[in-house]
């Protein structure tokens, strides 16, 4: 009699479920989804990182041009779907396509891809999906917390959400208060409180305070942080990188989501890298530091493979979680420790 194969998330769930058992810390956030393998924040990308083992799934959020918040790393389309080809009118003078200027049923009308450079078209990166091909909408927020809901209920485990907000100022530069849009959603969806599974981030340091202090936000909340060239917030991002500023960010938020070169830096002249004390204040003053983001397709110069990256930041930086591209590669790491 030919013996019955297991199927791959039933493998997926026991797996995760002995890690659990061993006691391993550090949680595994799919960035955009199972990026590395789909089109960035598309459900598919969402249900394959589900299915991979990740314990968060990451939910960048802008807004329409009718105030509906959906699941998209930029203000901007162009980069990521076929809008150019569907609205070219729509095109502003700085010759970028907004989500704020369309509406959501117009938006359900173009096609996703793999992410592209502005300047070039070019896929960024070409091992990745082969741009163009198979079928792949925006989704909006309520339907991404559906999907990872649903499958919360119908394979019985506690996946969590990371949402995202994007450029606050900008939007209320535009007449939307994405915050507050925001908020609620979650909070029709049952996330409102500090024990529920998800952490909402944000890069600009003003708003995160006022999402706690003014908008009275109990969810547990990150600080992300950039360089300044990033042009992320208007923030002094150097300053916050300081002792003094780990210690205001305390004052408001749960923990930090800086970037792996800020706490990883390369030495000059060699293949080395040298600790930051970023992870040390922030672990002093009760933050958590979730860093993006491991690609194993874009690695920093002085490691080979993604699994060495995974050891350093667990053994010797000891942070308490990664954002990864590639969360079947973060499980099967820990799961092999």
């Amino acid at each position: 009699m030919r013996k019955a194969a297991t199927s791959l998330p039933v493998v997926l769930v026991v797996l995760v479920m002995n890690l659990q058992a061993t006691g391993q810390g550090m949680i595994v956030i799919a960035h955009r989804g199972a990026s590395g393998y789909l089109p960035e924040h598309t459900l598919p990308a969402k249900a394959l990182a589900y299915g991979m083992g990740a314990d968060y799934i990451e939910q960048d959020v802008v807004l329409t041009k009718d105030d509906r918040p959906i699941v998209l790393h930029d203000i901007h389309l162009d980069t990521v779907t076929d809008v150019a080809i569907k609205y070219p009118e729509r095109r502003r003078q700085d010759g970028r396509y907004y989500a704020i200027d369309l509406t959501l049923a117009e938006i359900k009308q173009l096609n996703a891809h793999e992410r592209v450079s502005h300047e070039t078209h070019d896929p960024v990166y070409i091992e990745r999906f082969p741009f163009g091909k198979s079928a792949f909408r925006v989704p909006t927020l309520a339907e991404e917390i559906e999907l990872i809901q649903g499958l919360n209920q119908s394979t019985g485990r506690q996946v969590g959400i990371y949402p995202e907000i994007k450029k606050p100022a900008w939007h209320r530069q535009e007449g939307k208060d994405i915050s507050k849009i925001v908020l609620r959603v979650l909070a029709e969806y049952g996330y409102d409180g500090p024990d529920d599974a998800i952490y909402l981030q944000c890069f600009d340091p003003v708003e995160t305070r006022r999402i706690r202090e003014e908008l009275h936000c109990q969810l547990k909340l990150i600080q992300l942080i950039a360089n300044n060239d990033w042009e992320e917030s208007p923030a002094d991002f150097d300053s916050l990188r300081t002792e003094a500023g780990i210690k205001q960010i305390a004052e408001y938020a749960d923990g930090i989501g800086p970037s792996i070169s800020h706490i990883l830096e390369p030495v000059d002249h060699s293949d080395g890298f040298q600790l930051t004390e970023l992870v040390r204040w922030a672990h002093a003053n009760d933050l958590q530091v979730h860093p993006f983001t491991l690609r194993a397709d874009a690695l920093p110069d002085f490691v080979t493979s993604m699994e060495e990256l995974m050891a350093i930041l667990a053994d010797q930086v000891s942070v308490d979680g990664v954002f990864t591209d590639f969360p079947d590669r973060a499980r099967e790491f820990l799961i092999s420790r």
